[in-house]
């Protein structure tokens, strides 16, 4: 049988989550490959001792390219972070569908064909593992983020999914659940958020909704103290790559742990009355 890789794969190492897990496993001693659409965004994770790959996942040739310059040098992927994602905001009537497939295309079908590239090679050694970044948004919803969260929905089944098919082959797929992480991810979501006119049906909601956002990033928020930093996430995934037996789930930061129990405690009436104390009802100003 042959020697298990010891190569991790990381995908979306530009921000956040990604370049705070490629640089604290590289601090300790993994051989890390990060990855991001250009390499001018990770250059700096050379110096912390990273591998680096150019890697876009919405490009089925980027994808087998970078899967294979792992393979040539170590035979196989030995872990496989799907990091790469972000958010796409907006009431679902205002959002084109264009920004949902190109959501759909990063968030989900990049993370099932990364999975489906790695799983040849890891089957042989027969041995792997797959860390799936989820969200806390892969188990409830907040208004203005149905498109973001039918991703995370999607990335929660197809995970669980993978872990029965491919337990047998000695691989095991871990999904990690990050409540609020403080990093560029506010930013991201009003970049996201449609250009809607002043007037429109969903204006104010629209409006509400990337207001709630940068509020529940603010550090000095009840919500943003519920949050935590990209470096709790890496540590965490670090934990799902190397322990013999680990969690299937691993839930992040205050905010995870406590919202994804106490959504399911509630009734599908009372969660929608504690949003509409956070966020307007479309149309109820009209």
């Amino acid at each position: 049988m042959p020697t298990p890789s010891p190569a991790v794969l990381i995908t979306g190492c530009s921000s956040g989550i990604g370049r705070a897990t490629a640089s604290r496993l590289a601090h300790h001693g993994h051989v890390v490959y990060a990855s991001a659409r250009t390499l001018d965004s990770i250059a700096d994770l050379e110096a912390d001792g990273c591998r680096l790959l150019a890697l876009d996942v919405t490009d089925e040739a980027s994808m087998t390219a970078a899967v294979q310059a792992v393979e040539a040098e170590h035979g196989a992927v030995g872990a496989l972070v799907n990091n790469a994602g972000y958010s796409q905001s907006g009431a679902i009537e205002t959002v084109a569908l264009d920004e949902v497939r190109r959501q759909f295309e990063t968030n989900v079908f990049g993370l099932a064909r990364m999975c489906q590239l790695v799983l040849p090679k890891m089957r042989a050694q027969r041995s792997g593992r797959i860390v799936n970044i989820s969200s806390m948004g892969g188990t409830l919803v907040f208004p203005g983020g149905g498109v973001y969260h039918a991703t995370k929905y999607a990335v929660e089944a197809l995970s669980d999914a993978l872990r029965f098919e491919v337990k047998g082959f000695g691989i095991q797929v871990v999904i990690v659940e990050p409540g609020l992480i403080r990093s560029r991810f506010a930013d991201a979501v009003s970049a996201a958020l449609p250009q809607t006119e002043s007037t429109g049906p969903y204006a104010s909601f629209n409006a509400a909704v990337e207001q709630s956002t940068h509020n529940a990033y603010e550090k000095g928020s009840f919500v943003g103290r519920l949050g935590g930093e990209p470096e709790a996430v890496a540590k965490v995934i670090e934990r799902a790559i190397t322990a013999k037996s680990p969690k299937i789930r691993y839930r992040v930061t205050p905010s995870a742990r406590l919202l994804i129990p106490s959504r399911g405690f509630m009734t599908d009436r009372t969660w929608d009355r504690l949003m509409g104390t956070r966020f307007p009802h479309p149309g109820d100003d009209s």
